[in-house]
């Protein structure tokens, strides 16, 4: 039956914008006054994702995440019966069904319901979702891109944390991604993503300037600075890992306070280093700011470029840094016992969030 929901689904995100006025009309009849007309269309595609299931753990996360804001805002949570119906009664006015597949629904939707309880009371205040628009789109190497999206309203995010991001491309999926940015005056937001999957191929090959996106709540990852702490630190980067850590630099840059910092960006050879560009403004910028390439692949690399982006850092570890690392899973596996048989001490590691690497 989890084949019928997903196929059933896709049919009626076909039709997507008369499903979310269907699905708008039901819920005000319900329970007048709580979901805008205007988010009805945002809202479906995740509720109808999430009931649908086939998320990865991250992917999963991000919905919940946005969700539990979403219920929390527009105070659902007392009104999941009707949510729940609503959204059985969309999907059986778009779709040709059987008694067993209306059922089926109305199983999924109270699965859903169910797992977006915990998620609400995780959510904090403010908006679910900020509607934004890609107004720069850069392919500066193979599988990767920078977009530059400026949301209509601003974004209230800190360096290092992680944003869920959602593409019309593909309604209801969402993905987490790190502003490569400290907060702008312009209010711009920078992502750094490589096409591994559905999302991030869209967003890598299909998005175009001027396309809309949505921004979800940013999240603590365990990339943050501590505020209260001076200590020097050496970043670590792996692909588009470098995307949190390059926003760091950024928030240090914006308040110097003496302290010294190393990036080290790892990459398989030159020609994959894609933002060497910014990369190379901020170090002839700042004299504090140590950019050391590492490169796992290439042959032609200085001697102590060579190797993975964590043995080339090992080599500029210094006591008293705090050790910053993101990267892709294959780089992370095993680091945190690297850096303890280096000697580095457990409270000074920082690794991104399972659910977010």
């Amino acid at each position: 039956m989890t084949a019928a929901l997903a196929a059933s689904w896709s049919i009626t995100l076909r039709y997507v914008r008369a499903a979310a006025d269907d699905f708008w009309c039901a819920v005000e009849e319900r329970c007048p006054g709580r979901l805008p007309e205007r988010e009805a269309a945002v809202f479906l595609a995740a509720l109808g994702r999430l009931a649908t299931g086939g998320d990865d753990p991250a992917g999963r996360a991000a919905l919940l995440a946005v969700l539990g804001h979403a219920y929390r805002r527009y105070r659902l949570l007392s009104h999941q019966h009707a949510v729940e119906a609503a959204l059985a009664a969309t999907v059986a006015r778009h779709t040709p069904g059987t008694p067993e597949l209306a059922a089926a629904w109305a199983v999924a939707a109270r699965r859903a319901s169910a797992a977006v309880t915990p998620a609400v009371a995780r959510a904090g205040g403010g908006p679910a979702w900020w509607p934004a628009e890609v107004i720069d789109h850069d392919r500066p190497a193979d599988g990767v891109a920078i977009l530059t999206v400026r949301p209509w309203r601003r974004l209230p995010f800190r360096p290092g944390r992680a944003v869920p991001v959602c593409t019309g491309r593909w309604p209801g999926r969402w993905r987490w991604y790190s502003p490569a940015n400290a907060p702008r005056p312009d209010g711009t937001v920078e992502l750094h993503v490589r096409a591994v999957a559905a999302v991030s191929r869209a967003l890598v090959h299909a998005v175009r300037p001027g396309d809309p996106l949505w921004l979800g709540p940013p999240h603590d990852v365990g990339l943050s600075l501590d505020p209260a702490s001076r200590a020097d630190l050496l970043l670590v980067a792996g692909g588009t890992g470098l995307a949190p850590l390059r926003a760091l630099v950024e928030q240090v840059a914006a308040a110097p306070a003496g302290r010294r910092v190393t990036l080290v960006v790892g990459a398989r050879t030159f020609a994959d280093l894609y933002d060497s560009i910014s990369l190379d403004k901020l170090q002839c910028a700042h004299d504090w700011l140590t950019l050391v390439p590492a490169f796992s692949h290439d042959p032609f690399a200085d001697v102590g470029e060579r190797g993975d982006a964590l043995t080339v850092a090992l080599d500029h570890h210094r006591p008293g840094q705090e050790v910053y690392l993101c990267g892709p899973p294959p780089m992370l596996a095993g680091s945190r016992l690297r850096l303890l048989a280096a000697g580095v001490p457990a409270e000074r590691i920082h690794l991104p969030t399972e659910h977010v690497a």
